[in-house]
């Protein structure tokens, strides 16, 4: 049951719909104020009365029932207190009901979001910094598609520019075939690294020959080219199968190529473009914005016209409802041109892209990567914190079986919820020991709360799932509370495009659960009826911090 439409629905204030006033509805941090409160600051103009006595006539006028027993105004809130027998019972049924898509909607049904994450550039390494975006977007992808979105996933590779040649230059210069069969990336990655810290000005003229040489077709460069991405996205393709991303296009750069001249000649007809130092650029110096360079002086295009000629590929393709690029902060004015461009070309659908800024991520020794090579490798982030998982997870639980497999999915658990669990935008220091701390705001918290519940429930009789709902006392009523509120986090985690409020709301249920756990008995419960009510009211837990790290990508043991 959606709380908050169903107190607005009998709320009538004049002048506000009730979907107006359920968006006002909040969750006090303290529950004794009761289950949902209203702030009624808002109404002292509409209404000309004071906050307080507006949500003191409100209460008197608030009709109770077996859904919400009571209303009462404190300090111009109007508070609400749900019946916790009713609200338990709609709970349990609910989860019991839908299971796996518990927490999901039709919300989006018929709409699309594209997506546009991680984005690696070919034959570069997939480091530390490109964490965020990998497991920002993956998240948002899932969280899109369990409301009833089609949710397009595109991995705008870089893969246009005259690194290429420079890359074929070093590999014809350098190259040994045997080493790139046998370390790939790396070392396709090491000769990239050598042409920039050896380069010449013939080294560099050589580069540009073979840019142009890709540009016309050539068969060699092209087939060298060809090569270099594809070992790339066999690399590439590992890591994402660890963090269990996915995506529906790997259109990059070079896929826009052909479509960007539609897009300049219609700037072009609308006036739009102006020389500027013999380049053409669209002139932003009256919205205080840099101008946005569409062709430099040698005619040559840049990242930023092929993003206007994916934006338009995008909307004719999918007609999304919004397109969301998960791009770091630094991009920011790169994406407000970008979409001011295309509002001054009359796109109405301008409104619809989004940037999703994220912080940075370093290392606790401050380790980033840096264009000489020095890279941290995200692979070597995720390797090291499995075998720091799997260290942990056998001094735990020595005769555990299946370890590794374990041990995998806390590792890699590990990683993904720490760039996920604080807000988007701040920038993150990872920390091994933090990520992997039994006790902390983890998912190794949240992963070994959910193998305590396997362990209880595999120690149960069958037919719990059948319980009757009792009157809940104040542990089992407020870890009741918590997982009733997993749909509306779902879709605020959409509205908002921060997956951090689920990651947040799993460990809030993950301490209530715990809570719970320590101070009712449940096997050994007073009563046969108050033992297999808890038992339920476990599963139902489970279910739901289940679906929670799923929406983020992270497995869910059942033994730790």
């Amino acid at each position: 049951m959606d709380y908050r439409a169903y107190i607005a629905e009998r709320l009538p204030i004049e002048g506000m719909t009730a979907a107006e006033i359920a968006e006002s509805i909040t969750v006090p941090p303290d529950t004794s104020l009761g289950d949902y409160a209203l702030p009624c600051f808002k109404f002292a103009k509409l209404m000309r009365k004071p906050p307080a006595r507006i949500a003191e006539e409100l209460a008197a006028k608030y009709p109770a029932d077996e859904v919400i027993s009571g209303a009462f105004a404190v300090n111009g809130y109007l508070n609400f207190k749900v019946n916790a027998k009713g609200l338990a019972g709609e709970t349990l049924a609910r989860i019991a009901e839908e299971g796996a898509r518990y927490g999901s909607s039709a919300f989006g049904a018929g709409k699309t979001v594209c997506i546009d994450y991680s984005s690696v550039n070919i034959a570069k390494p997939f480091h530390i910094g490109h964490l965020s975006t990998t497991v920002l977007g993956g998240a948002l992808y899932r969280i899109f598609s369990f409301l009833g979105y089609r949710a397009v996933g595109i991995n705008h590779l870089g893969d246009y520019g005259t690194q290429f040649g420079k890359l074929i230059c070093a590999y014809k210069r350098w190259g040994n075939e045997a080493d790139v069969q046998a370390r790939g990336i790396h070392a396709i990655n090491e000769l990239y690294v050598r042409f920039n810290s050896e380069a010449t000005e013939e080294m560099e003229a050589e580069a540009r020959e073979y840019f142009r040489l890709i540009e016309q077709g050539d068969e060699e460069a092209v087939g060298l080219f060809a090569r270099f991405k594809e070992l790339t996205l066999e690399y590439v393709r590992k890591i994402y199968g660890r963090l269990h991303v996915t995506f529906d296009s790997y259109a990059g750069e070079s896929f826009y190529i052909d479509k960007m001249g539609p897009v300049i000649d219609e700037l072009k007809e609308k006036g739009l473009l102006v020389e500027s130092r013999g380049a053409q650029v669209v002139d932003l110096e009256p919205y205080g914005m840099p101008p946005f360079i569409v062709l430099r002086s040698d005619g040559a295009s840049l990242y930023g016209t092929r993003d206007l000629a994916a934006a338009f590929y995008r909307k004719q393709t999918y007609d999304f409802e919004k397109c969301l690029y998960v791009v770091a902060y630094q991009q920011n004015l790169h994406f407000k041109q970008l979409f001011k461009v295309l509002e001054l070309m009359g796109k109405e659908w301008a409104k619809d892209m989004v940037h999703v800024a994220y912080g940075m991520v370093s290392l606790e020794d401050g380790a980033m990567s840096t264009r000489q090579g020095k890279v941290v490798w995200l692979e070597d982030v995720i390797d090291r914190c499995v075998e720091k998982a799997l260290g942990v997870v056998t001094e735990k639980n020595p005769a555990l079986e299946n370890k590794e497999e374990v041990a995998e999915k806390v590792g890699v658990g590990a990683v993904v919820f720490g760039a996920l669990y604080n807000n988007k935008i701040k920038d993150i220091v990872f920390s091994y020991e933090k990520a992997l701390n039994f006790d902390g705001e983890t998912s190794v918290y949240v992963q070994y709360t959910c193998a305590r519940a396997s362990s209880v429930l595999a120690k149960a009789e069958p037919g719990w799932e059948n319980a009757a709902v009792l009157s809940p006392n104040a542990q089992e009523s407020d870890l009741i509370k918590a997982i009733a509120e997993f749909p509306d986090t779902v879709k605020a985690a959409a509205e908002k495009y921060e997956p951090s409020l689920v990651a947040r709301f799993c460990v809030d249920v993950a301490q209530k659960f715990n809570k719970f756990y320590f101070d009712c008995k449940i096997l050994q419960a007073e009563s046969e009826e108050s033992r297999r009510f808890r038992l339920r009211l476990t599963g139902a837990t489970l279910t739901v911090l289940t679906n929670a790290l799923t929406l983020l990508g992270i497995g869910v043991p059942e033994k730790m």
